[in-house]
């Protein structure tokens, strides 16, 4: 009666998977539970294991090892996950390997090569499940799983089965044919996976962003320059620097960035923009300044328009960690205020440059969140620099928030690791990577290395998209990891005028977040100018085309003028 209504259980199991549209999660906890119940057919006998025929030992130990199996399945999807889809491969080889020994002596050739054939790309196809697409394997597996079970188990209701294949030459030719093709598919896709979810082509810091012998105690100072022409627009010309700062803690650090002035400077001091990037990655080799694209986060047609149409200098920060020694401080407000901060005092040592001490701070998304830090720390930390206007294009402003709407999509779980990895270093009394989520720390430590732009976003965001769980567990988030998100967001109070565009198709940083945090600023009687961009989403609201660009210009120009700034908050 056991194997009976073991059988049937099997069988709706497989109809469940096959029928149904379920989660990553729940595909992962129900192809567990599928192979658990196929462990125990095999234990009782009525599912035979190939080359097992009247070998008890070798029955029970595959059927103890798929049951374990399927039970470690069960522990969880962000080890689940990985173990299902192994035991499915692993499976799938025994039992290619298994044909093609019995095959061996008494098949045709076309049939011993085609078996060898599609042997190997079982091989790789499953190696490219488990270490790059689990999530997609199993999205795609689980129709071949269901399947599998609903005939495991229907073929365990029956006494025994037949076989009627009968040789024939033109079916081994396509037998090999096919067995050919899958081969050179499973290659093209793991050269296609190599090219997709490896880190791109990029240049690591070099010397000149090596500390010289003598470095001086105080924050600011210029250390080297050089010129700079990547991606510089026509009427501009631009310097590369290396300057001191200081970390969160306030312990010495470098860092480097780029100056981006107009040809025809006319009368100086120049108004002075400073302007901070956001989010390129975590590893050394994200600084804005070694990309091909060195200006490209951030408003970039509005900078260019006031550097070649108005006359203004514009200062980039890379930020500690990015272009010099880590590790980076991700998020980290105070620090990235300070580099921000410290790289317009560098500028203004360029001997032939002569830039004015006011400026007005710009900055998108991670930069949002350091343009806010910067001014709300420029009285005590920099009071030798005039704030007059902060500029926060989809700033990430309420980190905890942040954190759990986003905790569940890919973008946050391409993030996550960014911030896991960073805050791991930053802040290592949280032994934060031994607390993440079980099944994650290998994803996070690969999307780490890639950086945020050009093609290894297109990597780090595939990568993020093959985590089947949150990154940063709840047990985190609501402990000293969300004491820490707290701590760090912004809220002021601020000592200039704060403009926060906001694109209302926003995915990553969302519009009702974004409002919440400018309503509680509002009515801590922080005045602030919120603009929702219609129709944009993260990246494409600071796009060429955006249409805050011109009101952004705008309203810079108004705040160097002196002009009264027009808070929204009364309209709210």
């Amino acid at each position: 009666m056991l194997p009976v209504i073991t059988a049937i259980a099997t069988i709706a199991l497989g109809l469940t998977l096959l029928l149904g549209g379920f989660s990553t999660a729940t595909t992962v906890m129900l192809g567990g539970t599928g192979l658990v119940l196929l462990g125990a057919l095999v234990l009782l006998g009525v599912v035979t294991v190939p080359g097992a025929s009247g070998r008890i030992g070798i029955r029970i130990g595959a059927g103890l090892t798929v049951l374990l199996g399927g039970g470690a399945a069960l522990l969880g999807p962000g080890i689940g996950i990985r173990v299902l889809v192994g035991i499915v491969a692993a499976g799938l080889l025994l039992l290619g390997a298994d044909t093609a020994r019995r095959r061996w002596r008494g098949g045709t050739r076309l049939r011993r090569a085609s078996d060898l054939l599609l042997l190997a790309a079982c091989g790789i196809l499953g190696l490219l499940a488990i270490d790059s697409w689990p999530v997609l394997a199993v999205a795609a597996g689980r129709l071949v799983i269901g399947a599998g079970l609903a005939v495991l188990g229907l073929l365990a209701l029956r006494s025994k089965r037949t076989s009627r294949e009968q040789p024939n030459a033109a079916r081994g030719r396509l037998r090999l044919t096919a067995a050919c093709t899958a081969l050179l598919c499973a290659v093209g896709l793991a050269v296609t996976s190599t090219a997709l979810l490896g880190a791109g082509p990029r240049p690591a810091p070099d010397a000149f962003a090596a500390a010289p012998q003598d470095v001086p105690a105080e924050p600011g100072r210029l250390l080297r320059v050089e010129p700079f022409t990547t991606a510089v627009p026509a009427g501009a010309e631009a310097w590369r620097i290396l300057y001191t700062t200081t970390t969160q803690d306030g312990a010495p650090a470098l860092a480097t960035g780029l100056v981006l002035a107009p040809e025809d400077r006319g009368a100086q001091p120049l108004p002075l923009l400073s302007i901070a990037h956001g989010t390129t990655g975590v590893s050394s080799r994200c600084a804005p300044s070694l990309s091909t694209a060195p200006f490209g986060d951030g408003a970039q047609e509005a900078l260019f328009a006031m550097v070649t149409e108005h006359g203004w200098a514009g200062v980039l920060t890379d930020y500690v960690g990015l272009g010099t020694a880590g590790p980076h401080p991700y998020l980290i407000g105070p620090a990235e205020g300070r580099s921000v901060l410290d790289a317009s005092r560098a500028a203004r040592e360029l001997t032939h440059l002569d830039l004015s001490s006011t400026t007005v701070l710009w900055g998108h998304s991670q930069g949002g969140h350091a343009a806010l830090w910067a001014g709300q720390i420029a009285p005590e930390y920099a009071p030798d620099l005039q704030i007059a206007g902060i500029a926060a294009l989809a700033p990430a402003t309420d980190l905890e928030a942040l954190a759990e709407a986003s905790k569940n999509d890919m973008g946050g779980r391409t993030i996550a690791p960014y911030i896991a990895s960073s805050w791991d270093a930053v802040h290592p009394e949280l032994g934060l990577r031994d607390r993440l989520t079980p099944g994650t720390a290998g994803d996070v430590d690969r999307i780490a290395q890639l950086c945020f732009t050009d093609h290894d976003a297109i990597a780090a965001l595939l990568r993020g998209s093959q985590i089947p769980v949150q990154v940063l567990p709840d047990a985190q988030l609501q402990g000293p990891l969300g004491d820490l998100l707290r701590e760090n967001t912004p809220t002021g109070p601020f000592p200039a005028p704060v403009l926060v565009a906001q694109g209302d198709a926003d995915p990553l940083v969302r519009p009702r977040m974004q409002e919440d945090w400018v309503m509680r600023r509002c009515a801590d009687g922080i005045p602030i100018d919120y603009r929702a961009v219609p129709g944009r989403g993260h990246v494409e609201r600071v796009a060429a085309d955006s249409p805050i660009n011109d009101p952004l210009v705008a309203w810079t120009l108004d705040r160097w003028d002196g002009d009264a700034a027009t808070p929204t908050c009364g309209a709210r």
